[in-house]
């Protein structure tokens, strides 16, 4: 294992900081365990939807959300949350959510977050989800009622669905921002990852290029600047507010692109490392591999990832003003914690970056579902105010991830990529439930998705 030095003196902390420091934090989830032992999974069989349950292992009150009926477009087929952690997959109150087809399908439903039960929204046919018809969607961060997206990937347009109405209204046609070379209507041009600030006065989406990590813009429209916009190929940054100028980062072209959510910041993924942009200058940072890579996620002003350096499990937050600047989340770490893979969510993230991060865990290419290390196929939280390192677990995913053994790939659809309610009490994931849930026609592992009660700061639902 490599570790260059400052890494080594951050080891030296955490091995101080367990002597001096391993307290625990009550709040906000006093429901939750909270240990750092192994708990093995009881095996359940995956009940019908809308009929709470409650884990049998942590005890968290739980809901399927879909079946192989749920996409009416599409039936038979998996369905799987929004796979980044980043955009918001519920609406500010959590009564309202959706989740994506295999065909790309928006499906949106009502949920009421007293009883977990899910319901039909208007202008949903009877028993049906919502059809909503934008692509990239991302609930307001203000408004329950709202959610954006791009209406036609060839079309570069940003949109709003008002539910109430059902009136389709058009935000910002990115093809008038300026850019550089001039973004052109057509197929074969791409956009992907809108986000959305957290008082909704800036998005984000990244464009062009044919496919996801080819894109070469990253577009910013601020309702009230207009446009701004960085051509990562050639090094451009243009637009209507923000000087102009040249990064001085070599080029490459975008696989994501993320809003912080106070508006500032840009995290700009690639399949080689990451950069974050400081949208009021030209300075473009870079952090290579394992240090910043991975499924991180990006909270009002800092960056929360697992660099995989100390531990398998190690996790830590850093400004995105100064990327080395590590603090320690997970102290102390389980030894020989190695081999999971953390996918993190920071909905409910507020302006001082210290209220819990959420995430789930999972191996790859584990086929028979056993559990041999802490915190292994789960749902939890980490604690991120300072005081303590707690990390609260919520309960199993029982998501097989499966490999496709004549591609060489994993399934995406069977890895449990999960979403946090805005109010950080209800996590959304996906999950083959054990492999239980049998395969599509072209024999594709189907995958449904399931919600869990975080019971946050308030009376047990179980």
């Amino acid at each position: 294992m490599k570790m260059n030095i400052g890494r080594a003196v951050a080891l030296v902390f955490v091995f101080a900081y367990t002597v001096c420091c391993s307290a625990q934090s009550p709040l906000p989830y006093p429901k939750a365990t909270s240990d750092r032992i192994i708990h093995q999974k009881t095996a359940m069989l995956p009940l019908p939807v809308n009929m709470p349950f409650q884990d049998p292992d942590f005890g968290s009150k739980m809901v399927r959300a879909t079946d192989e009926t749920t996409n009416f477009r599409l039936p038979g087929t998996y369905l799987i949350t929004e796979s980044s952690g980043q955009l918001n997959e519920w609406s500010v109150n959590s009564d309202k959510f959706y989740v994506l087809g295999s065909g790309g399908q928006t499906l949106a439903f009502s949920f009421d977050p007293t009883t977990m039960l899910i319901g039909r929204l208007p202008n949903a046919g009877q028993g049906k989800a919502l059809l909503v018809a934008v692509e990239s969607p991302t609930f307001s961060s203000v408004d329950p009622d709202l959610i954006y997206g791009t209406t036609d990937i060839s079309l570069l347009t940003i949109s709003s669905y008002r539910f109430s109405t059902g009136i389709l209204t058009n935000v910002i046609d990115t093809t008038k921002c300026g850019t550089q070379p001039p973004l052109v209507r057509g197929s074969g041009i791409y956009s992907d990852s809108l986000t959305v600030s957290a008082d909704d006065n800036r998005f984000v989406i990244d464009e062009g290029g044919s496919a996801v990590g080819k894109e070469p813009f990253v577009i910013v429209y601020d309702k009230t600047l207009g446009c701004r916009w960085y051509n990562t190929q050639i090094g451009q940054i243009g637009g209507q507010w923000g000087p102009l100028g040249n990064s001085p980062i070599p080029s490459f072209l975008v696989q994501h692109a993320y809003i912080s959510k106070s508006g500032n910041y840009v995290r700009i993924m690639t399949y080689n490392g990451l950069y974050i942009w400081d949208l009021s200058t030209l300075n473009v940072t870079s952090c290579y591999e394992e240090e910043c890579y991975g499924y991180g996620t990006t909270g009002y002003n800092t960056l929360v990832n697992a660099p995989g350096v100390l531990d398998g499990f190690e996790i830590v937050q850093r400004p995105l003003s100064n990327l080395s600047q590590i603090t320690e989340l997970n102290m102390p770490l389980v030894p020989h914690n190695w081999g999971q893979n953390i996918h993190f969510t920071w909905s409910d993230v507020n302006v001082s970056d210290n209220s819990p991060v959420c995430a789930s865990s999972y191996m790859y290419g584990d086929t028979t579902g056993s559990i041999t290390l802490p915190f292994e196929g789960e749902i939890f939280c980490v604690e991120t105010d300072g005081l303590a390192s707690t990390i609260w677990r919520f309960a199993h995913n029982r998501a097989t991830s499966i490999e496709d053994e004549d591609e060489g790939y994993y399934y995406f659809n069977s890895e449990p990529l999960g979403n946090v309610s805005p109010d950080g009490r209800f996590f959304m994931f996906t999950s083959n439930w054990d492999a239980q849930l049998g395969n599509q026609s072209d024999g594709t592992p189907r995958s449904d998705v399931w919600i869990v009660n975080l019971n946050r700061q308030g009376p047990a639902l179980h």
